[in-house]
Parts: structure tokens; sequence; C-alpha cells
């Protein structure tokens, strides 16, 4: 698959990570050489200096020819601009990353595609459905539903109480217990856990499940005391926390903390609900977060663009009672330490959208593709075809890559666990969980 990359910057550095696993023909434009240097030395890929938007610059680097071209510079525009000129050259599929709210309405969605952009991507609409799954469970570090909740994904931090410690996989997730664990992070360790690992006190551990078993859970890991999220607090008042308040579920009251006096008037304007209270001051300010009620919070969520700034105001709101604690961390070299301070849930825009653009590279029928940062572990949501190799035999007998499991299919609507004895078939939705492998790889056994 030939692929272009416009814009060297965080998204494009980590999306051609990805794409370098798969030893695609990946090839990188971008205006500022020392970017290219950096990329260009730790990928297999080709770089070309020049403006995103030359035709002559995206004639050199095949345009006619791309199979996908990716445009995710920080300026929508550049992006707008590069897609339309690439599809107008040949490109079969153009991707935008875009800055702007009303874009994404579906009704424009063929006005776009009209002028050349295949799909736009709005990384704060990605991280807001992000945080809301989050915060709709506060025992819970990370919540992926699939088929409106036929099966659904969570990530739990272990801790004292939990009933499931030290005891082999093998008896806890038989065929007839109604939940897998798919990937477990222990230290910085990630395991693909076989019938004789077993869970141990702090590890970050995934559940496959589905939505009726969510309160057997919560049980069997001890969480039963954690009470639920009806009142939020968040600090920072950015597009990120806009589209969260904006698409938060209805019961949950929020409070934003802005220092910016005019930002605050304006939020005001476009937020128009009286379960959302705006308030000029500092999040880090602890008698405003006293005197604004954080004793009486069940979360705290900080979407500053600062990430130690974030990772300091959970640490203070979880020393202050909170128990569920949200942070925005866009530098990935902060993401380890966020998560040995036992931050909560972290937020990465880059890596969400990476994710999601990286699913539109793969041949087979992929519905979704997620980067599990807290496992640093990929989990996709695969379609098999007929005759495909994962039709032919039970699971127990496919030979299954090292470090790749199934937890579940989803068959016409129904969400279930998959066993040794599992048979997939063609058209099942199969949630497939992997570290240290190709995608490429697992996708073959899927077409």
């Amino acid at each position: 698959m030939k692929i272009i990359i416009v814009g060297a910057f965080a998204i494009g550095t980590h999306l051609a990570k990805l794409l370098s696993r798969d030893h695609d023909d990946i090839t990188l434009i971008d205006s500022d050489p020392e970017r290219l240097a950096k990329i260009g030395n730790d990928f297999d890929l080709l770089t070309i200096e020049a403006s995103p938007t030359s035709v002559k610059a995206l004639k050199q680097a095949g345009a006619q020819d791309a199979d996908l071209f990716i445009a995710v510079t920080p300026d929508e525009n550049t992006n707008m601009t590069a897609c339309v000129l690439a599809k107008a050259l040949g490109a079969a599929k153009t991707v935008a990353k875009i800055d702007s709210a009303e874009y994404v309405e579906p009704e424009l969605r063929e006005f776009f595609e009209s002028l050349g952009v295949s799909s736009l991507i709005y990384p704060e609409m990605l991280a807001a459905k992000d945080i809301n799954n989050g915060l709709k469970m506060s025992w819970v570090r990370q919540r992926w539903d699939v088929h409106d909740g036929a099966l659904v994904m969570l990530g739990i931090k272990l801790r004292q109480g939990c009933e499931i410690l030290d005891k082999p996989l093998r008896e806890l997730c038989g065929p007839d217990d109604p939940y897998h664990v798919v990937a477990i992070k222990r230290d910085n360790e990630t395991i693909i856990p076989g019938g004789n690992d077993s869970l141990q006190l702090y590890d970050l551990a995934y559940f496959m499940t589905t939505k009726q078993f969510i309160p057997y859970i919560r049980k069997i890991v001890g969480k039963e005391h954690y009470v639920d999220v009806k009142n939020v607090m968040i600090m920072g008042g950015g597009a990120t926390a806009v589209r969260a308040v904006k698409t938060m579920p209805e019961y949950m009251d929020v409070k934003i903390i802005e220092t910016d006096e005019e930002r605050c008037s304006h939020l005001n304007d476009i937020i128009e609900s009286s379960k959302v209270l705006v308030i000029n001051g500092d999040g880090r300010d602890i008698p405003l977060l006293i005197e604004e009620g954080i004793k009486n919070t069940q979360a705290f969520v900080a979407l500053t663009g600062n990430a130690e700034t974030n990772i300091l105001a959970c640490l203070t709101a979880k020393r202050m009672g909170v128990r569920k604690t949200v942070a925005m961390v866009e530098n990935i070299d902060y993401v380890s330490m966020a998560e040995s301070l036992d931050i909560g849930t972290i937020i990465n825009k880059k890596t969400i959208t990476a994710s999601n653009i990286y699913q539109m590279m793969l041949d087979a029928n992929v519905m979704n593709v997620r980067f599990l940062m807290g496992a640093n572990a990929d989990v996709a949501e695969f379609i098999p075809t007929e005759g495909s190799k994962i039709t032919q035999k039970p699971v127990r007998e496919l030979s299954l890559p090292k470090g790749m499991t199934i937890g579940g299919l989803v068959r016409e609507g129904k969400g279930m666990l998959v066993s040794g004895n599992t048979e997939i078939e063609p058209g099942d939705s199969v949630m497939v969980f992997c570290h240290n492998i190709n995608m490429k790889k697992i996708e073959k056994l899927f077409i």
C-alpha cells in the first residue's frame, strides 16, 4: 500500500511508527528539515522537504498513485487543501485532520467528499468520547463498548480487595465464565496472558465481558465501594472540554475552571446548559477547589495544554479525596510518568487520532482499531470473509501467533466470549488483542 503523510508533527510521527511495522511504502512531506531529519532516522520511509500544498511536491511524492493520503499538520486549512489537490491528482482516499466541530456534521459529509476529502478526523471529538466513557464508571480506567455494548472492554487497576488475585487464569476464565482477561500491564511489561498466568496486586488488567456482567466484574475486583460519577470538575476550557461537556450524560453536573476571563465568557455563550457552571480561576488553587466543592466531586478532569499541570492537578485532586481523575497528556514522554504516579485515565489525542487513521490502512473489514496506551497493545475489531483461515477450525487449533488473543465476538447483534472450542463464522465481529505483532500478519487470518 502506498501511503503519503503530510505533517511530521506528533500525529504524523506516531502514525509513521505504526505503519513502519507493516513495511508499507510511506512518504512523509513537511517543510521543516529538522522534523524530517528526526523522523527519517527513526523509521523506514521516504521524506520530502516541501510545502504540503505544492502540486510539484505532491507529484514528486506520487500522490497520483497513493492508496491513502493523510494530512495531519496543525493547520486544518493546509490539510484540507492538500487533500483536495491530492484527490485531484488521483489519490484513492484522503484524510484530513480538522479543528472545527461544524465540519463533522453528518449532513456535510457528502459535501466534503465532493471536494476531494474522503474522511475528516477531529481529535477533540475522539478524545471527548474516551473521556466520557471513562467517567461513566469511576472504578474503571478505560471502557470501550463494541456494537452498543454487546461486548465491553474494561481496563481496571487491581487493588486490595480484588478476589481473583494469584489464581491461574485457566481456573478463572473457562468456557462458562462471563469474562476473559485479554491483556495485563504489570510495571513496564505488557502480557497477553495464557492459562498459567495470574493477576497480581496493582496490575492494570483488561477484561472482555458483556454488559449484563459488568456488576459481577465490579464485585470480583473489589470496586463496589466506588461511588458513581455525578459531579465533574474540569480544569481547562479548551475545545476538548467543550466537546466532552456537550456529549456528557445528562445526569452529570459539571464545573469548568478556566484561567482566561474572555474564554470563560465564550464558554458561557457556546455551552447552553443549566448543568454546566463556568468558573474563572486556577484549577491548581486549593482554596478555590475546596470552595467549589472538590470534596463532593467524584471526578476531576485536567484538560489544559500543559501535561505537567494536568498531572499535578490530578495528584492534588486525588489527595483531596477524588476517586476518578483524568489527565490529558499530549507529551507521550510523560505518559509513563503519569502511569507510575497512578493518575488514573490518561488521554492522548495524538495516539487516539493515529489509531483511528491506522485502521484505514488495513485491507480486511476492520471496524475499529485502538491503541491501548496503558498496555502498549492494540485492539482491533475484524470481520472475517468467507473462506478465511480464521473460520476453518476451532480457535484452539488455529495456532494463533504469539502476542495475539481473541477476546470475544459479536454474531447477529449478540456478544459472546471466545473459548478454545469456539468456531468463528464469516461476518462475525471478532475482537483481537495483540502486542508486539504486525497487524498485517493478523489481518491475513481474516481475508
